[in-house]
């Protein structure tokens, strides 16, 4: 990292869309590499294991993760290739727990599929999301860095713990916002953090650009998770790739929830108080739900916490050298708070 910090700045929310195609540009012949290693470590003799695992990974989504791991090994110009291998493992740890939250949430939708467990059944969605976490500690114990394979399996305890966090949490409309931010925290921001943190071990750059990705890809995992819990209550079920108001019929303290709460009055509170224990779940009940966040104006201040975290990512890289690889993080952590899918 250079003495010299220079700020930057997240761009005013009424400038062009920001997108993730300097950051797929950047990655594309990392991510080349990444998959190939996906598509191998994902075989078994079992045909069931690759044809759940398949149906899952060739679903689409972002690969935010991987990309993540690439790009921050690009920032730090690092020669070598055990990003790729890592990348793989990180998008491994993703894949299972995706797996493993379909069932405990019972979903039936992700983007815009059908999920694992509905069309495989449960029990096999839970093994095959073992096996992909088997797979990720291979890869992880194949680098042979021990540093890596601690912040890598840190990461992984964190979001369970996370997990069953949000599942205590659930249906329980005291939940306050700091709860709620660790609760994001943990499940989906560790392993944004250690997604990059590990380019910096694999590049030995030291603990100060350590802390400093990690600084970067923890703030852009809690702005890509508020903006994913504002979307459940102003985006379209056909843009979010999963049922409109899953959160709602779960009773998961979101932040809109929480800010609607909040500000609501007297009727409207013991509204979500029947609504989050699971009383209230019908279609027009979901739409009283949307109005009253509306009305309080819960989505807006959750997707301008998203940007303040946005900012603090862009932040963390401000005093690395100029060029593609920080211009495609920035624009990564502007998207993050943007995105309207």
């Amino acid at each position: 990292m250079s003495a010299e910090i220079v700020p930057l700045r997240l761009r005013p929310a009424a400038a062009a869309q920001p997108s993730l195609t300097p950051m797929l540009s950047l990655t594309a012949p990392g991510m080349n590499r990444v998959n190939a290693v996906i598509l191998d470590r994902m075989q078994s003799e079992i045909p069931l294991i690759p044809a759940l695992a398949g149906h899952l990974i060739a679903g689409g989504g972002k690969r935010m993760r991987p990309m993540l791991t690439l790009a921050s090994a690009c920032l730090l110009d690092y020669q070598g290739d055990r990003q790729h291998k890592l990348a793989a493992a990180v998008e491994f740890i993703h894949t299972a727990t995706l797996l493993h939250d379909d069932v405990v949430d019972g979903s039936d939708l992700r983007r815009g599929k059908a999920t694992a467990n509905i069309v495989f059944g449960n029990p096999a969605t839970v093994l095959v999301g073992d096996f992909l976490f088997s797979r990720a500690f291979e890869l992880m114990v194949e680098d042979g860095s021990l540093k890596v394979l601690r912040i890598l399996s840190h990461a992984s305890a964190v979001i369970a713990e996370g997990e069953v966090d949000q599942l205590t949490a659930a249906r329980h409309i005291e939940t306050s916002e700091e709860r709620y931010l660790g609760i994001i925290g943990a499940k989906t921001a560790a392993l944004f953090a250690a997604a990059c943190r590990i380019a910096a071990v694999v590049a030995e750059r030291g603990e100060a650009v350590e802390q400093a990705l990690d600084d970067y890809g923890r703030n852009l995992g809690i702005a890509f998770q508020l903006v994913d819990d504002a979307i459940d209550y102003d985006s379209e079920s056909a843009e979010m790739g999963k049922g409109k108001g899953d959160d709602f019929r779960d009773g998961k303290m979101t932040l809109p929830v929480i800010l609607a709460y909040a500000r609501g009055s007297d009727n409207e509170r013991a509204f979500w108080r029947a609504a989050i224990a699971g009383h209230r779940t019908s279609d027009a009940d979901l739409a009283e739900a949307v109005e009253l966040i509306g009305r309080h104006d819960a989505v807006s201040a959750t997707r301008e916490r998203a940007r303040h975290f946005a900012q603090r990512a862009i932040d963390a890289i401000a005093g690395f050298p100029t060029g593609a690889a920080r211009a495609a993080m920035v624009e990564a952590a502007e998207f993050a708070a943007a995105r309207r899918y």
